[in-house]
């Protein structure tokens, strides 16, 4: 009798062994398969918020199949107390698995709320945007003029939020004066700047940051980025270019940046610059002129007058020869490129031809009919 009973219960137990195991490994597989999202979603992780409250509205929000399963994958693998505060993008078809990692492992919001210090030419922006999860796409919710308008409502609660990520961004060709007196107007940034560093050595990229960031430490890694865009770009540079160093190429890189907006024609515009420093000729470029008057700081407002193109400066290209002693703006990677990898063309001369590009020439019979047919095309645009 009891060796009957015995038997039952061992058979008894191994069937429970047998179905446990298999919902164990139906769980696992449940667990790392992929999940039943159909459309992103953006999960906020607040401060203090516990799995139990992230499984639940993961499950309300249909991007898991069960909020118990995932609560106990990250109990067994040790990320049950991990949760890391921030917004957080969750894919479609996202495993269990794949978001108890993304939510543990910290590191920026990949979603949620986003604001963008833009530096510009013309001026400075607070760009706040928000990514919608559904389509993968930012939607701009406030942007304004720190220096000139007024904070717009809501802007300060969504702009401070633990989670909302912060980037500082610089446009290509603005000057070193520009860069350090917008930031003097980014409250979420610290410290004061004791110079102004050289004109050209600060590289135009996006730069995130955290509340608090330091404005010399982050003037630090823009000059050591563009210092690194030099480099590479001089060690596989053309043979033959007119240029003595480095810093000359960059000299000329922001003369290409602030000559042409056209990507395409930046190679051309380097190439006419070269072959008339390869010629002796003077390189008659208004911009250098321009930086000459106003020193960077800002833009000039007006028309250059005769007096200025004819007064001889350090700037002057009408009037020196070769390159001014430094440059006039700081010129993005690509200009950098064109600089020390121009166009091989005959061209010397080139003049807006009223597209937003220009009209290249290589004689000067060729570029006076460009220069009429621009003026034609001016007197009609008044």
């Amino acid at each position: 009798m009891w060796r009957h009973i015995v038997s039952n219960f061992l058979t008894l137990a191994i069937v429970i062994m047998v179905v446990l195991g298999g919902l164990v490994t139906w769980a696992k597989t449940q667990y790392e398969e992929p999940g039943p999202l159909t459309e992103g979603i953006c999960l906020r992780v607040e401060s203090g918020a516990k799995f139990r409250d992230i499984s639940e509205t993961l499950a309300a929000q249909g991007a898991v199949s069960s909020a118990y399963i995932l609560r106990a994958g990250a109990d067994y693998s040790d990320k049950d107390g991990k949760l890391k505060i921030g917004s957080y993008l969750i894919e479609p078809y996202s495993s269990m698995a794949g978001i108890v990692d993304q939510i543990t492992a910290g590191g920026p919001s990949t979603c949620g709320t986003e604001l963008n210090f833009r530096i510009g030419v013309n001026g400075q922006q607070m760009i706040l945007r928000t990514l919608d999860p559904a389509t993968g796409r930012y939607v701009e919710t406030a942007k304004f003029d720190p220096k000139a308008e007024d904070v717009p409502e809501g802007f300060t609660e969504e702009a401070q939020k633990a989670d909302t990520r912060l980037r500082v961004t610089l446009a290509e060709g603005v000057t070193s004066w520009q860069v350090v007196e917008a930031l003097k107007a980014a409250d979420f940034l610290s410290g004061d700047v004791a110079e102004v560093p050289a004109e050209g050595t600060l590289s135009p990229d996006s730069y995130e940051v955290t509340r608090g960031a330091n404005r010399a430490d982050l003037l630090a890694q823009m000059k050591a980025r563009q210092e690194t865009a030099l480099a590479l770009a001089w060690e596989t540079r053309s043979e033959g270019l007119p240029y003595a160093s480095p810093e000359e190429a960059l000299v000329m890189a922001s003369i290409v940046e602030k000559e042409t907006g056209v990507a395409s024609e930046r190679a051309q515009v380097a190439s006419v610059f070269v072959n008339r420093l390869e010629r002796g000729m003077k390189l008659q470029t208004d911009p250098t002129v321009i930086y000459g008057v106003t020193k960077g700081q800002g833009a000039l407002g007006r028309g250059l007058r005769q007096s200025e193109l004819r007064r001889e400066t350090p700037y002057n290209t009408y009037v020196i020869d070769g390159l001014p002693p430094t440059p006039i703006c700081n010129p993005g990677t690509a200009a950098i490129d064109a600089a020390l990898h121009p166009a091989d063309t005959p061209y010397i001369y080139f003049v807006a031809d009223g597209t937003g590009g220009h009209a290249f020439a290589q004689t000067l019979d060729e570029h006076n009919a460009n220069v009429a047919r621009w003026r034609a095309i001016e007197a009609q645009q008044e």
